[in-house]
């Protein structure tokens, strides 16, 4: 199998832990006798100090003629100090999405043995954790359309929109992955106040017909977020709209130990991308201290869902637990003796490369 896959490493952290994510990626290449071509490209704080445009168009034509992407991390503290900023490194990601069509962000959420000291929860809520949040990407708040600030700048307002359409399609998938898990989905909504809310409850109860061996319950998303920490093994696929997915899945980064340990992926009828979903976190950037761990898992999503190469992704999965179990860990789930960025992704290049794995249960994704 020969691929080519557009790099996309952007602000911050991401080189560091996007660097560890090919690492991996080309080990995964010699083992089962793939190659993978990576071609970079800008997007971001950094493509806004090359090109003034944190989306190049060159940036958008090399996505396009890739087979997958991989995409590191957005984001600069000048930008988030400057309210008045009129271009800023997340509209490149916006500008992404929907040029692309990337319309489903998938966001597995899971929990490993030895890091339940890491998380705020007691270990007890931490058992059989084992969910994906299926948040829908390219509509809501963040696209509606007007949008701005009054004149005399006292006033601000956003616009929330969804067409019956969007929802159909994020729902398809969402049921579809539940078939093969454990056949159950979650809307999560705020039908009780908001107009799109109820747009939404009233068409997947549409979708779910069509689907009569998955079972389909709601929850407000004030109540969802509690029952994410009270009892997130209730959880097996949340399917919701966008601001309440992206509040959501930061929310369940907690269940692992860090927001650094897991990965996403953002699809749509013709691309797919694969991102960790922690930011830029400039404050480390440089140091060899961020957690690649979401990268890593990232690489091992896009092999399954990009390329169909499970067996390779599950290598993947079983190496990184294993490293875990170990005790290797970057200073963010380690504070003993961390390791650092670079020496993490070695180990697990280590371990794959030994063949000794132990027999893991390979986590559960889609």
């Amino acid at each position: 199998m020969e691929k080519n896959i557009a790099l996309l490493p952007g602000d911050g952290v991401g080189p560091e832990v996007t660097r560890q994510a090919v690492k991996v990626l080309n080990a995964i290449g010699a083992i089962f006798d793939h190659k993978f071509n990576f071609n970079t490209g800008l997007i971001g704080a950094s493509a806004i100090g090359q090109t003034g445009n944190p989306f190049p168009k060159e940036t958008e034509q090399l996505c396009m003629s890739s087979d997958a992407i991989l995409f590191g991390a957005i984001g600069d503290p000048k930008y988030d100090n400057d309210p008045k900023a009129k271009i800023r490194p997340e509209q490149g990601l916006l500008a992404m999405r929907s040029k692309l069509g990337l319309f489903a962000n998938l966001r597995p959420v899971t929990n490993y043995k030895g890091l339940e000291h890491m998380s705020p929860l007691k270990n007890d809520r931490l058992q059989n954790i084992d969910l994906v949040v299926f948040r829908e990407l390219t509509g809501g708040i963040y696209f509606g359309r007007p949008s701005g600030r009054s004149e005399d700048g006292n006033t601000a307002f956003d616009t929330c929109t969804y067409s019956k359409e969007e929802i159909e399609r994020i729902s398809k998938l969402a049921f579809e992955a539940a078939q093969g898990r454990k056949k159950k989905v979650t809307l999560v909504d705020k039908a009780n106040v908001m107009a799109t809310s109820r747009l939404w409850r009233e068409t997947v109860k549409e979708v779910a017909e069509n689907y009569p061996d998955v079972m389909l319950d709601f929850m407000f998303i004030d109540s969802a977020a509690m029952k994410l920490i009270q009892q997130p093994a209730y959880f097996d696929i949340i399917l919701t709209e966008n601001l309440f997915g992206d509040i959501l899945t930061d929310e369940a980064s907690v269940l692992s130990g860090s927001l650094g340990m897991l990965p996403s992926a953002s699809v749509g009828e013709k691309y797919k991308l694969f991102e960790p979903i922690h930011g830029a976190f400039t404050r480390v950037a440089g140091k060899n201290k961020a957690n690649p761990i979401g990268a890593i898992l990232s690489a091992a999503l896009l092999l399954e869902l990009a390329f169909n190469a499970k067996n390779e992704a599950i290598a993947v999965r079983k190496a990184v637990e294993q490293a875990l179990t170990e005790g290797y860990g970057t200073e963010d789930i380690n504070h003993g003796t961390p390791s650092s960025t670079e020496d993490f992704g070695n180990i697990v290049v280590e371990i794959m490369n030994n063949d000794n794995m132990v027999d893991f249960n390979p986590l559960t994704i889609i």
